[in-house]
């Protein structure tokens, strides 16, 4: 028997930025329970024109990439801020931690990480 799973970012994955009061400026698609993921995380996020995540966040062990795949903006890791657009690949350490803002025609970014479930410390207003 064949082990793969197909399932539609958008149409497959609940948006989460309803539940924790961020839309309409955050669309947030966590597929690692969709997909039946073990080690590897995978979401689909986008940023209304010039907003900015309310939050930082940085992880205990797990590593991320994030890939740009729409619009354009800035991310923001530690202390250092740096322009980013369509096709830019990001990756970043666990213990460091990031946020993306959205430039003016907003910002689209698939997020892929390595590592265990639910190790990610929330920093609010980080920005």
């Amino acid at each position: 028997m064949s082990d793969y799973t197909i399932k539609n970012l958008k149409a497959d994955v609940d948006d989460a930025a309803p539940k924790y009061d961020m839309s309409p400026d955050v669309e947030a698609r966590f597929a690692r329970e969709t997909l039946d993921l073990g080690k590897l995380g995978l979401s689909f996020q986008r940023l209304a024109p010039n907003a900015r995540m309310p939050f930082g966040h940085k992880h205990a062990a797990q590593e991320e990439v994030y890939v740009i795949v729409e619009g354009s903006g800035r991310v923001k890791i530690e202390d250092d801020v740096r322009e980013v657009v369509q096709w830019d690949a990001i990756r970043v350490g666990p213990d460091e931690t990031r946020a993306f803002e959205a430039g003016a025609d907003g910002i689209a970014f698939l997020a892929i990480g390595a590592g265990e479930r639910n190790d990610a410390e929330m920093i609010p207003n980080w920005w």
